[in-house]
């Protein structure tokens, strides 16, 4: 595991309480001399406080960058996408947003008849290759960290159109609040890909369900779906579902 993709996850790790040096060593499989040098990396960049034993983090969870996230999970990012693949016919239009697990299923459509609407960015060179894709991208302030667009601009030009669904990502997802996210500005995006949609398909693997670290919020329709992986927890399902999520479970 590279020193990049190692603290993103120890970012992940003590976003979800873990500060015990051994204990997050044990986890990854390295030394404690390892992790202590990761957490003075990201003390250094003001990610962390460092604590005996340990780390905190420096209050709201710090974002991390696309290609750090795109390193996170990968195997479960792609059964994901892969899975989400069924709900897609082909002729239909698509809202794709920004994020990595999006990022990989796009990446999975370019042998398909498509128009595709998208702020993402870093689908842009494959996409534009793929001969059966009609390209909508939307402009605006660009997001260096998500390697996307956002803003009044793309809020405006989406407002012209609507779509099949809204293939969205999303920091953490917990019922009864929508989707969380750094900013506010992602999230009033967010808020218009839904609105424009007949259907809302989020994307996003166990570890982000019931995950609140972030201050920005996207309410969800009365009825979406759900694409996760099959880690998600038996609790995480009831409250998901009672607040209207449709699971589909990847491999199950």
């Amino acid at each position: 595991m590279r020193g990049t993709e190692r603290r993103a996850r120890l970012l992940e790790a003590l976003g979800l309480g873990e500060i015990d040096v051994d204990d997050l060593a044990h986890r990854f499989g390295v030394s404690a001399s390892t992790v202590r040098r990761d957490l003075q990396h990201l003390s250094d960049t003001k990610a962390v406080r460092r604590t005996y034993g340990g780390a905190i983090l420096a209050g709201a969870a710090p974002e991390t960058t696309l290609d750090q996230r795109l390193a996170i999970n990968g195997p479960e990012k792609l059964a994901i996408a892969r899975a989400a693949l069924a709900l897609i016919a082909d002729g239909e239009t698509l809202i794709l947003d920004a994020g990595s697990t999006v990022t990989a299923f796009g990446r999975l459509l370019l042998d398909r008849r498509l128009r595709i609407i998208t702020n993402n960015l870093a689908l842009l060179p494959c996409l534009a290759q793929a001969p059966g894709i009609d390209l909508v991208v939307l402009g605006g302030n660009l997001r260096a960290t998500s390697m996307s667009t956002v803003g009044p601009l793309a809020i405006e030009a989406l407002q012209r159109m609507t779509a099949d669904r809204a293939v969205m990502s999303a920091d953490g997802v917990v019922a009864g609040r929508g989707l969380c996210e750094a900013s506010l500005d992602q999230v009033a995006l967010k808020s218009a890909m839904i609105a424009q949609s007949r259907e809302t398909v989020v994307l996003a693997n166990a570890g982000k369900l019931g995950r609140a670290e972030q201050m920005a919020w996207a309410p969800l329709p009365r009825r979406w779906i759900l694409v996760t992986d099959a880690a998600v927890p038996q609790d995480q399902r009831h409250s998901l579902a009672e607040a209207g999520a449709d699971l589909v479970v990847a491999g199950a």
